[in-house]
């Protein structure tokens, strides 16, 4: 058996560590419990006002991509405390990139190891969300749209409508009292008496999407568990797939997965790996000469 598919078999190289997480939304709940199941590590909470950095909310517009603002997160924590581990979460939410109707959420999760000196992130694309947005003019197309954005287990933003022009902005509403209060009062100072109403994507309001942290953070520890095959540093895992799987009938190279790279991430060892569907051709139905 190749080196790469081998789980180490020995303990975790970060039981007993304290990873320090940068949150200003309590991502612990999710992030904690499977990086102790895990890796035998705890994750301590480094509370900062990670807005500085963007709001959902769009106050204050994320400069850079989600994944510089989530190194940066992780690098205050590294700057700020004494531990040698950090760990940060960064969301967005938007249509889905194949299938544009559909809505999703892109997470990311970045560690750092300073002891160790080396940095790994990993990702995911989730359509599993509640993520939505819209005007309305009444209270009663508010209330239905809250209705199928999983209110009041998941929190709301209202403002006035159009977007951007001023007034009132009411995030974490949570409940029928407050939301009828807030919509009322967006509707009068709304220039166009419409109220705009947004998903309040921030984790510790919104438990689908704490699900989705926490599905990611599995991923991150189980790479983490994994160690270089050359170097022994921890977070051995994918870093690239080979396309070209030939067809079946005629051999020809198809867009199917043919090869998984498996990779260090510091000392950039590499090995080539099958797929885990183990086929060794392409059924015809995915050729661009048999099925044109």
């Amino acid at each position: 058996m190749a080196k790469a598919a081998v789980k180490q078999e020995q303990l975790s190289p970060y039981v007993g560590a304290c990873i320090v997480l940068t949150t200003k939304h309590e991502k612990s709940i999710a992030i904690g419990p499977p990086f102790e199941k895990i890796l035998g590590a705890g994750v301590l909470e480094y509370v900062v006002d990670t807005d500085k950095l963007g709001t959902f909310s769009g106050e204050i517009e994320r400069k850079g991509s989600a994944l510089d603002c989530v190194r940066k997160k992780c690098e205050w924590s590294i700057k700020n405390t004494k531990s040698d581990y950090a760990l940060a979460s960064e969301g967005s939410f938007g249509p889905h990139t194949f299938i544009p109707f559909i809505p999703s959420n892109q997470e990311i999760l970045y560690f750092i190891d300073k002891k160790r000196k080396f940095h790994l992130h990993v990702t995911d694309l989730y359509t599993e969300t509640n993520y939505q947005v819209g005007e309305f003019t009444s209270a009663e197309e508010v209330k239905a749209m809250a209705e199928k954005a999983l209110f009041p287990s998941h929190a709301l933003i209202i403002r006035p409508a159009p977007k951007g022009s001023g007034g009132p902005v009411f995030k974490e509403v949570i409940n029928e009292a407050d939301l009828e209060a807030a919509v009322q009062e967006c509707l009068k100072a709304s220039p166009d008496n419409k109220v705009w109403v947004e998903t309040d994507m921030r984790a510790h309001v919104n438990p689908t999407r704490m699900e989705m942290i926490g599905r990611l953070a599995e991923k991150l520890a189980q790479r983490l568990s994994c160690l270089c095959s050359s170097c022994y540093t921890p977070g051995w895992g994918r870093v690239d797939i080979v396309g070209g799987l030939p067809c079946g009938w005629c051999g020809t190279p198809t867009n199917e997965i043919k090869a998984e790279i498996y990779g260090c991430t510091k000392c950039r060892y590499k090995e080539t790996m099958p797929p885990p569907h183990g086929m060794q051709t392409a059924e015809p139905g995915c050729c661009p000469i048999c099925n044109p």
